[in-house]
């Protein structure tokens, strides 16, 4: 059988991922759902004050895809849980049982082709739901969700990590999916969110809810896109929503051929769309800029008529996996994505975008003290991100967790060394009514010469201190993209209590 081609291989039914990079070292499937009581500690004391659960979500494909190759982002959604109680942490992974994992299980085989391209389906797929809840998890209103932005959510169980439905919010919802980047506001317990393409693929609707903290839909909000395109993240402040609209366009004829779901084209503009939170269509303000690009933002703020929102933003594409329209092959330096302000006055007579950069230091995944999003002001912010004075990383991914302290400037990282890189960091407070940035940060450590990784614990305002505390797991979490630490008492109460304190 050493000969067989993939196709071959397919036929019958037999399980052999293709060798490329994707699938191979640190990016290798893991396959396997884990649970270990007790992680060993490996360094230091984990804090007694640390009780709830930290969640995490990415991609870990179940077979190998059906055209043998595919972008990174894709694959069945594995969810990871470290639970921490009194010093004690327990780990816990478990896949989504979405359609598509269930057919795919069923059948013993990769059914679906290229990344969203419903044309490039498996003939068993169609009528299947194919999304993966591999990007997200959230916890609201009582429910653990795990999200993917071309899916509604699908509720897990919070301790187990059962899957237990796929929720429209009891009908409360009317875009066909939801985004995989809601924002919790932790002082009105409102999640905000919104759905892109709302009505289908290649489609310019644009749908954001408000949803409180009973659980129902409370503000909708309905407009159009300047363009079918994606819309990965947006950021929220305490009066305005900021909806970023980047070149990166869906084109269903592109699709019908086979071709990949998103193109860059560079020739296009950036538009910001300024949506009051509880507003309606015909008071949303517009902006224009330059050709820009931002997968993730940090946070929104404001400040009398102007509002600004912190993003991870690069010159060019920094999803260089979609490809260009033209046909040029991507350009590194113009994908980098550094930490940028950009501020849009509502009092102005322009649609004029002003742009700051606020850092020098390569970075993406941005996260804040999860209390402050929706707050309208917030100081710390915090990376993964390539610090020029570490170790650089190389496969393993980013090098360094940083800090960046936006009322000072001042910033400051910490390094796992070499061979090691860091995946998206997570905010933890000390206590529930602790001062903003007053706690930890939790993130996967990539341990690639050992093939395996480690949970760290951080103090968020001092990383360069070090590890509180290293929990080493005798496994390998494939890379996920986003999670959230969940409090004890969130978790028992189905709510958040946050008081915010300067």
């Amino acid at each position: 059988m050493e000969n067989l081609t993939e196709q071959e291989l397919a036929t019958l039914n037999a399980v052999r991922f293709p060798q490329i990079p994707l699938y191979e070292g640190f990016g290798a499937p893991v396959r396997l759902e884990s649970d270990l009581r007790d992680c060993e500690v490996s360094y230091g004391e984990v804090p007694k004050d640390l009780n709830g659960a930290l969640y995490r979500c990415g991609p870990d494909r179940q077979y190998p895809p059906l055209i043998g190759d595919d972008i990174f982002i894709d694959g069945e959604g594995l969810v990871v849980m470290f639970r921490f109680e009194n010093g004690h942490v327990d780990f816990k992974t478990r896949y989504v049982r979405t359609e598509r994992f269930l057919l795919q299980e069923k059948h013993r085989r990769g059914l679906f082709g290229r990344y969203r391209n419903r044309y490039t389906h498996d003939p068993i797929a169609k009528g299947c739901n194919p999304g993966t809840a591999n990007t997200n998890v959230v916890w609201h209103a009582g429910k653990l969700l795990a999200l993917k932005e071309d899916d509604l959510p699908i509720e897990i169980h919070p301790y187990t990590l059962e899957t237990i439905r796929r929720y429209d919010y009891d009908g409360g919802i009317k875009s066909v999916w939801l985004s995989a980047h809601p924002h919790l506001d932790q002082t009105t317990n409102e999640l905000l969110t919104f759905a892109y393409q709302a009505k289908g693929d290649g489609t310019t609707d644009m749908a954001y809810y408000v949803i409180g903290p009973d659980g129902k839909v409370k503000h909708e909000v309905w407009f159009n896109a300047p363009w079918p395109g994606m819309l990965h993240d947006f950021a929220i402040c305490d009066k305005y929503v900021i909806f970023p609209f980047f070149p990166l366009l869906t084109d269903v004829e592109v699709l019908k051929k086979g071709g990949p779901f998103y193109q860059w084209h560079r020739d296009k503009e950036t538009m910001v769309a300024v949506v009051p939170r509880y507003g309606t269509a015909d008071q949303i303000r517009w902006f224009r800029g330059p050709t820009s690009f931002a997968g993730h933002m940090m946070n929104g703020s404001s400040n009398g008529s102007k509002v600004s929102v912190d993003i991870c933003l690069s010159r060019g594409n920094s999803f260089a996996f979609f490809p260009n329209h033209d046909g040029a092959p991507p350009d590194p330096t113009q994908g980098a994505p550094y930490l940028t302000r950009l501020t849009l006055d509502l009092a102005g007579q322009t649609e004029e975008i002003k742009s700051e950069r606020l850092y020098d230091w390569l970075c993406e995944m941005p996260r804040t003290d999860d209390r402050y999003q929706g707050n309208g002001t917030y100081r710390n912010g915090y990376v993964v991100c390539h610090d020029p004075r570490r170790v650089w990383a190389g496969m393993s991914g980013f090098s360094s967790v940083g800090h960046y302290d936006l009322k000072t400037g001042a910033a400051n990282s910490w390094s796992p060394g070499p061979n090691s890189g860091v995946q998206e960091p997570c905010f933890a407070p000390r206590k529930p009514n602790s001062p903003e940035g007053d706690g930890y940060i939790l993130a996967l450590v990539n341990r690639m010469a050992e093939n395996r990784s480690d949970l760290v614990i951080l103090d968020a305002k001092n990383l360069e201190a070090g590890p509180v505390a290293m929990v080493k797991l005798p496994v390998r979490v494939r890379t996920t993209f986003h999670g959230m630490w969940v409090s004890q008492e969130a978790l028992d109460s189905g709510h958040y209590s946050v008081s915010r304190t300067p």
